[in-house]
């Protein structure tokens, strides 16, 4: 837990630089992280991932973003690649690593403004985040795609914040048998490594079982 807070405060003290360095501007912050720091959902998450709003020079941002952070940080790894931008950050005052992600294909989704904030942490960071509509959309693809157990943990959450889940028949189908063939040891050592000890227990228990009624009840 200790690990958590920590890690909370070096993402909290990263935004905060980026946002007084003007990185944020054309970006739109996202993922599992954001969901955490801006609407309280419950699971670890190690990046800060990025889309953008329109095209950048991104040769003269990445330089300008590696020459900044440097300042503050050791840079252990960074490259600016065809499709994204990466940097990852070490800090002496933290114990993890800061994987920052920034996809460089334009997205076209709603975003809002949120607060990315933290009990634990003295800096608040205002800024624009996906929709939490166009989050689910995205989480659901992404489940689809790679069967990660977090997405599901976080499709989830979204349901019960009261997000409704838009999807066809198939997709729908589909869902379902991936949730399926999840066994004891996604929830118990996948999911479970990810999540606080009050939470582990019930989702070893119970599973996805909310999501999952939400799933069939839409078949009906």
């Amino acid at each position: 837990m200790l690990d958590l807070i920590q890690h909370e405060q070096f993402e909290l003290e990263v935004l905060n630089r980026l946002q007084s360095g003007r990185f944020l501007a054309n970006l739109i912050f996202g993922g599992g992280t954001m969901l955490r720091l801006c609407h309280g959902l419950n699971r670890y998450s190690v990046d800060l991932d990025f889309w953008v709003v329109r095209e950048m020079d991104w040769a003269k941002y990445y330089s300008r973003m590696e020459k900044y952070l440097g300042q503050f940080y050791k840079i252990a790894d960074s490259a600016n690649k065809h499709f994204t931008i990466l940097f990852e950050l070490k800090s002496p005052q933290f114990p993890r690593s800061l994987k920052i992600e920034i996809r460089k294909t334009v997205k076209n989704v709603k975003t809002e403004t949120s607060i990315a904030y933290s009990p634990h942490a003295p800096v608040q960071v205002m800024l624009k985040t996906v929709a939490l509509k166009d989050m689910m959309t995205s989480k659901i693809e992404a489940f689809l795609d790679r069967r990660e157990i977090r997405d599901a943990y976080d499709i989830e959450f979204l349901v019960k914040r009261g997000i409704v889940l838009n999807a066809d028949h198939e997709v729908i189908t589909q869902m379902l048998t991936k949730l399926g063939k999840l066994g004891k040891k996604d929830f118990s050592v996948k999911l479970g490594s990810l999540l606080d000890v009050s939470e582990r227990k019930y989702y070893v228990e119970n599973g996805f079982r909310i999501l999952e009624a939400n799933l069939r009840d839409k078949l009906r």
